[in-house]
């Protein structure tokens, strides 16, 4: 609905707080949540009307996460979620914001007053009379057409809430039936904060009554809910067996200095959705047709996504995945035949450590953990960039006794971080 934006006691122009496409707030919500909300002259790549329209929608979705602060250069204002403090990721709230035509928002409530239960069954024309007979009880002066009706209930058909039946020659609409959502509510939010694609829990949980949520969130990734859209079109695509076509941002350096974005189109076969356990962010690993090889496309930086044709060798190409996959750490993957790098370290698990072979066994990916004799232990695997195991690796620091990298360049990368961390803490190399 339109809105105000009341600043010094000076009312702003209205602006609509509804948004017809999505795209275009995605990105100032990740930015603002990330980096806080930059000032006009800082953010370039959109024009000051667009900045003030896509800031005021952003304040008055996230209305108690707003922290304003005082600094030498002025007001600062930023986004500020605690996920412990939440049982709802407060970000859903922009995926319920659409916008709508005054006669499209009636029509759709007048339908399903007339099909007020799925007993009720009607013909296109006993709904068109029912409609203009409530219009005009109500006084409006909508004018409605049958070519819209159509329209519209075909979009509620294909959304499931409107079912088609012929009886004798007749096309019957009615009420599809609703699920029985009850006792799931622990369920569906579980689903909705830990799931990719948890928009659909958290709809599904708005038809229930509130209940205090039993759960609690140490790390929870807020912003992936934004790009639920690009990842039930991924879902759609592969449980279709199709290609699709995703079109590709630039650099963020390049489009804040105002320089060409660099969207790319690339036409894909979708194999796999990674999701990471450190930091929640999503990746979709597809066949590139153009190249012939796999590759990985970070979903934030997915702009716009089509569901293609189907793709005949589907099974084939998921199935040539695997052995790609039994050597990728994250999300770089490589040709079958590209030559692997290995990596090993041996860690010290003193008595009544066990829980340090425990952490090695659950976190070992496409690695193997060996025991070597009862206080140590060593892990090993053969990867296509042994340079994303080090922020993990780094994690065992002060238990590893022996660190062997057959890339050489990446070895003295750690070992120098290592000793410029010392450095830092002002202490002799390797002692504490």
């Amino acid at each position: 609905m339109p809105g105000y934006y009341e600043t010094k006691g000076v009312r702003d122009t209205a602006y609509s707080e509804l948004v017809k496409n999505f795209n275009k707030i995605r990105e100032y919500l990740r930015e603002f949540y990330v980096y806080g909300f930059k000032t006009r002259t800082e953010y370039g790549e959109k024009s000051a009307r667009s900045y003030d329209d896509e800031r005021r929608r952003i304040e008055n979705w996230l209305s108690g996460y707003i922290r304003v602060s005082q600094t030498p250069e002025g007001k600062n204002v930023s986004i500020c979620v605690d996920t412990r403090d939440i049982d709802h990721n407060p970000f859903f709230k922009a995926l319920k914001t659409k916008s709508f035509t005054d006669g499209d928002i009636t029509m759709h409530f007048m339908i399903f007053d007339l099909l007020s239960t799925p007993g009720v069954q009607m013909t296109l024309r006993e709904l068109m009379d029912g409609i203009c007979s409530l219009a005009n009880e109500c006084g409006g002066d909508a004018i409605y057409d049958d070519s819209t009706l159509r329209k519209k209930l075909r979009e509620y058909e294909e959304e499931g809430i409107i079912t088609v039946t012929k009886v004798k020659g007749k096309t019957l609409y009615s009420r599809s039936p609703d699920t029985d959502l009850s006792g799931a509510y622990e369920m569906l939010g579980f689903a909705s904060e830990t799931q990719p694609c948890g928009a659909l829990g958290n709809f599904m949980q708005d038809k229930l009554p509130v209940e205090e949520s039993a759960f609690a969130y140490k790390h929870n990734s807020l912003t992936g809910v934004i790009d639920s859209d690009i990842v039930c079109g991924i879902f759609l695509a592969m449980s279709s067996k199709s290609f699709v076509e995703i079109q590709t941002l630039g650099k963020r350096e390049r489009r804040e200095a105002g320089l060409a974005t660099d969207e790319k189109v690339h036409k894909v076969v979708p194999v796999k959705l990674f999701v990471s356990s450190q930091d929640g962010k999503e990746s979709l690993i597809a066949y590139i047709t153009s190249k012939g090889t796999y590759g990985s496309f970070r979903i934030d930086r997915i702009k716009d996504l089509k569901i293609a044709e189907p793709c005949p060798e589907y099974d084939k190409v998921r199935e040539s995945f695997k052995p790609v996959e039994a050597h990728m750490w994250g999300t770089v993957c490589r040709p079958a035949s590209y030559k692997l790098e290995h990596v090993a370290f041996t860690v010290q698990v003193g008595p009544g450590e066990e829980y340090i072979v425990r952490r090695l066994e659950r976190e070992k990916r496409c690695g193997t953990v060996s025991w070597l004799d009862d206080t140590h232990y060593e892990f090993s695997a053969d990867v296509y960039d042994s340079t994303e195991l080090i922020p993990w690796i780094r994690t065992f620091i002060c238990r590893i006794t022996r660190l062997d990298f057959s890339n050489r360049t990446v070895e003295n990368v750690f070992k120098k971080d290592l000793k410029e961390m010392y450095r830092l803490y002002g202490l002799e190399e390797g002692k504490a």
